[in-house]
């Protein structure tokens, strides 16, 4: 299947997920910036070692270097029958600087998906995640839960919440994610590319409303 897409939603609503399984079926690129800005780094592209001095900061990445690397991500052959947008663009500046990426390389996005997730979902799944204190393994009180309460399987040590897992910022993570793409949702349902999904459920029924809706886009 040929789709361009992206898809879009707040941390933890399992856009990842779906966007590597159905890339994956469909034969076509999954596009997310964190891989491709990892990727630029490792193989120490001008943008990637611009990209490096911000991520070892732990500033954020400047949307200049955000959008180059798209472009050259955009510029590889495998991109050519279609792809998944993971997470981008998410400002409008950045979904202006796509049209024109996509312009210059005769593409359009077909559509922009929205993952549709309550925040007491959300709390749910971004607060789960648990760490061991001795070997760092890492468990999931829903979704990968330790045999033991509050114990490392591997090596029985006990287990922790982290600070950037707690209720507090991940609901400042929200916050901080719903005002900043809010106008981004305008912006496409404005110009009639906007569908959202429901987030919620099985990963199996996520994936179903995906296809119906990526299958009426073509």
């Amino acid at each position: 299947m040929s789709v361009r897409v992206a898809f879009l939603g707040p941390p933890g609503a399992g856009k990842g997920t779906q966007a590597r399984e159905l890339a994956r079926e469909w034969g076509i690129a999954h596009l997310a910036t964190g891989d491709m800005l990892r990727e630029a780094v490792a193989a120490s592209t001008r943008l990637g070692l611009e990209a490096k001095r911000y991520m070892d900061q732990g500033a954020l990445v400047p949307d200049e270097i955000i959008v180059g690397a798209m472009a050259e991500r955009l510029g590889k052959a495998d991109t050519a029958t279609g792809f998944i947008l993971d997470g981008f663009p998410r400002t409008i500046a950045q979904a202006e600087a796509l049209e024109r990426l996509l312009k210059d390389v005769g593409q359009r996005l077909d559509g922009v998906v929205f993952f549709d997730v309550s925040e007491p979902e959300l709390l749910r799944r971004l607060t789960g995640r648990r760490v061991c204190r001795e070997c760092g393994a890492t468990f999931h009180l829903i979704s990968a839960p330790p045999k033991g309460d509050e114990v490392c399987d591997r090596c029985g040590g006990s287990l922790y919440q982290r600070e950037d897992d707690s209720e507090q910022t991940v609901r400042n993570r929200l916050e901080v994610y719903a005002r900043q793409t809010a106008p981004l949702l305008d912006y496409y349902r404005q110009r009639g590319r906007l569908t959202s999904v429901p987030g919620e459920g099985s990963i199996d029924l996520i994936r179903r409303h995906l296809r119906r809706t990526l299958e009426s886009m073509r």
